[in-house]
């Protein structure tokens, strides 16, 4: 498929689906210009018919051999790259961001598949746990139980708005959901449909390829109010993935905790990501810590969900010298493309209600088109800041807020009055040790990664990294977004006590035919 080729239609288990609903169009956020083609929106008795299907793939999807799952994970990355410059040309009509990036983001998703396919090839995943008999134990028996983590069943994902490749169709929420053998049904964002439209149509491609049943994947156009809370209430789904707006991501769980049996809704939401500059970080480079900061602050335009929300800058000369260099380097910077009209005017918006709490310190000019409007910084002292809840709030874009300080004792009270962070971040010397060491168990509490001497944009994918925390960063502070770990959100434990070993899946049989890492009587199984 290429750009005109586009449908302008749901795909549901394999098949071209003509929405009944009003059509609707993407915008270009550059020129602002309506896109074709358009995209016919579909009932809540057309979504039926894809999670239908895909409570139809579940057992057979569920239980694929790890190479056949694997190489089907591979293909989907392999058929995405071969439509990359159809993929990218799109995203950048759809999105405004540049070439480079979207280019950067087309290869994070295919290498997000294949580290996927790597996981289900070690299988570790999959939490095999066997207790063997015993049964001449005294003073009773043990039965023989073993354990394993299966998947959950179908998974709802929602596209997320400022990644629409890395957190959309093929994103993060969808790769984990495929690995650990749950269906999807994906409902995709009305901001870049043709993207969205073009990374399913690849998906279709790898799962034609493997012989999969085509419930596997649906890929449905829809309005959020109707089919959107339709499909989180669906009793096929079993999970939902999200990224995107608090508002957006607490209506999803309204509406999973509503249902009759409730499933969990995993939302990424809302982050400002403190920065914390401890005295002597601002002895060393200043220059450097500047670019590094506004670097960070401007990147994508700032629609980066760890993007520096705020920065805590110590009183006097050397915290003076830092603001001073911000202010310069701010001021001379010019406004990039917006993802979106309403991105835009929410950004606005967030920018007129921080100045009546908050001086304004830098603004840059605005850039080209109708939605670059130019970034923005605050300044505000740390009790204004800790009293005044609208100091606190996201601003989704290049603005940020500095906050100065007198004393690093009183970041910890501070650091414990914020709300749940994806990231928290402290720069430090060797003369800061002991107020970090004050600091780093508030931030714990706080925040899923935390950084030291880095910025928080730029997410590692990999099998360490945390992209998640406590509310409202997330709906559930126990999960990742983002590296393999985020397999875990779709599983389930069962244990099987006294089963026949020919009744029992694969990895707990006794001979051990998948050779997937096995925890037996507490101790690792050589394999």
């Amino acid at each position: 498929m290429t750009i005109d080729t586009l449908t302008g239609h749901s795909s549901i288990a394999g098949r071209t689906v003509v929405g009944t609903g009003a059509p609707s169009r993407a915008i270009s956020p550059a020129t602002g210009e309506e896109l074709e083609p358009a995209y016919s929106q579909i009932d809540v008795d057309q979504l039926r018919e894809a999670t239908a299907a895909a409570e139809t793939a579940f057992d057979s999807f569920s239980r694929l051999s790890p190479e056949r799952h694997a190489a089907f994970l591979e293909t989907i990355a392999d058929e995405m790259e071969a439509a990359g410059g159809a993929i990218v040309a799109r995203a950048e009509q759809e999105t405004g961001l540049p070439n480079t990036r979207l280019t950067g983001e087309l290869g994070r998703t295919t290498g997000q598949l294949r580290m996927f396919a790597g996981v289900v090839r070690a299988g570790l995943f999959r939490g095999v746990r066997v207790d063997p008999a015993i049964p001449d134990r005294v003073p009773a028996p043990r039965a023989d139980i073993r354990q394993r983590k299966a998947a959950v069943g179908p998974v709802a994902v929602f596209g997320a708005s400022n990644f629409p490749l890395a957190f959309s169709t093929a994103g993060g929420d969808t790769a984990s959901a495929l690995a650990a053998g749950c269906p999807v049904v994906f409902k995709a964002h009305s901001s870049h449909p043709g993207t969205s439209e073009l990374v399913a149509a690849a998906i279709a491609r790898a799962i034609a390829a493997h012989d999969l049943h085509p419930g596997v994947f649906s890929h449905v156009f829809g309005p959020g109010r109707t089919v959107g809370r339709a499909l989180v209430t669906d009793p096929a789904i079993q999970a939902v993935g999200f990224t995107g707006s608090r508002s957006g991501g607490l209506s999803l769980v309204q509406a999973a905790q509503s249902r009759p049996v409730p499933i969990p809704v995993y939302a990424e939401m809302s982050s400002v990501n403190p920065v914390f500059l401890l005295p002597g970080s601002l002895d060393g480079d200043l220059d450097a810590l500047v670019t590094g900061f506004v670097g960070s602050m401007l990147g994508s335009s700032g629609q980066l969900c760890t993007k520096p929300g705020s920065v805590f800058v110590p009183a006097g000369e050397r915290g003076d010298a830092f603001v001073a260099a911000v202010q310069r380097a701010v001021d001379g910077a010019v406004g990039q493309t917006m993802l979106s009209p309403s991105i835009a005017d929410a950004w606005r918006s967030g920018v007129r209600t921080r100045a009546g709490h908050a001086d304004v310190m830098a603004r840059g000019a605005d850039g080209v088109g109708p939605h670059a409007p130019g970034p923005v910084v605050h300044v505000t002292g740390l009790d204004s800041f800790l009293e005044d809840e609208v100091l606190q709030a996201e601003i989704f874009g290049a603005a940020s807020l500095i906050v100065r300080y007198v004393d690093a004792a009183d970041l910890p009270a501070a650091a414990a009055r914020l709300e749940g962070q994806l990231t928290a971040t402290i720069h430090l010397t060797d003369s800061d040790v002991e107020a970090a060491a004050a600091l780093l168990p508030v931030l714990e509490r706080k925040a899923g990664r935390i950084l030291a001497n880095g910025w928080p944009t730029g997410v590692e994918v990999g099998h360490a990294v945390v992209h998640g925390g406590p509310f409202p960063a997330t709906s559930d502070s126990r999960a990742t977004s983002v590296g393999s770990l985020a397999i875990e959100r779709f599983l389930r434990p069962i244990a099987y006590q006294n089963i026949p070993d020919a009744l029992l899946p694969e990895p707990l049989r006794q001979g051990n035919p998948w050779n997937v890492p096995r925890l037996v009587d507490g101790v690792m199984e050589q394999v």
